[in-house]
């Protein structure tokens, strides 16, 4: 098993509907990096009883949900597990995100699971060679986005922004302790050079204009998802209905979309959202309507 410093590894985390997958794939169009459609995996693989068996751990991912969305066989993470000697969590993951690059003939890899959010303190403990990136897109707009899908607050205009800020000032605090970098969704999609620029700088990693063109290749990568994933009992997800959720990301990126809950957001809903979220909307930048 390699001792050597891995090279930093993106960790793309965020609450949903804030852009994470479109900052995914511009990462992901590098020639050098490889970051799978979300793996929902680490928490119960790097939990694992101590001592627990190399077969065991990697039982872990091939057991989980988004397992089939890999592309990948069992038998070959196996075998990388086994030829690397990975015998801890930590080792195992490793060796998954080096074979998830390695097969897409890249060297480099990271992740890209929103709610890897909560999980900051124990994957850095566990890879400490991960960079998390905490994306924010002003919760107005993430409100809106969310409206019409299977998971989120629906249409509640105040639990929304409770959500929106309780997670929003957790992930900050977590992400403050671990040296991560901030970004906002909204200046991703004015100048994704500079941004991109400046995030490759923090990754040691060469800044590549094929990040710019991430959504020629989106559709296939989008292809890999094969199975929903965090679909409530209650609801019947089918995969496209799952895809077109992120259909945008076929396009470049449509700046219009920026502070859409100006137009369709009720004058009462940015009210009664802006009483609760409007401190954290002003820290972060966002400009609050006169109420």
């Amino acid at each position: 098993m390699s001792t050597r410093t891995p090279p930093p590894a993106p960790f793309v985390v965020g609450v949903g509907r804030s852009g994470t997958t479109l900052l995914r794939l511009m990462l992901d169009a590098h020639p050098d990096l490889a970051i799978p459609t979300e793996t929902h995996f680490l928490g119960a693989l790097l939990s694992a009883e101590p001592g627990a068996s190399p077969d065991a751990l990697v039982a872990r991912i091939t057991g989980s949900e988004t397992w089939p969305n890999m592309g990948m066989e069992a038998q070959a993470l196996a075998q990388a597990v086994a030829a690397e000697d990975a015998t801890t969590p930590a080792a195992v993951a490793r060796a998954f995100y080096r074979l998830y690059a390695a097969q897409r003939g890249k060297a480099r890899w990271g992740d890209k699971t929103p709610p890897y959010r909560g999980l900051v303190p124990v994957i850095a403990a566990a890879l400490p060679e991960a960079l998390f990136v905490h994306i924010v897109r002003d919760g107005r707009d993430v409100a809106l986005s969310y409206r019409g899908l299977w998971f989120g607050r629906g249409d509640d205009v105040e639990a929304q922004a409770r959500f929106w800020v309780s997670e929003i000032e957790r992930t900050r605090r977590l992400c403050e302790a671990a040296d991560a970098v901030e970004i906002r969704y909204e200046d991703l999609v004015a100048d994704p050079a500079r941004v991109l620029t400046a995030l490759c700088a923090r990754l040691d990693l060469a800044f590549d204009p094929l990040m710019l063109d991430y959504h020629r290749r989106a559709p296939e990568r989008m292809a890999e998802f094969v199975r929903p994933f965090g679909v409530p009992p209650t609801q019947e997800v089918t995969i496209e209905r799952f895809l077109s959720i992120h259909a945008l990301t076929a396009k470049e990126p449509d700046a219009s979309r920026i502070g859409r809950w100006r137009t369709e957001m009720t004058r009462g809903e940015i009210q009664a959202y802006e009483r609760i979220a409007g401190p954290l909307l002003a820290d972060l930048g966002y400009e609050t309507s006169a109420v």
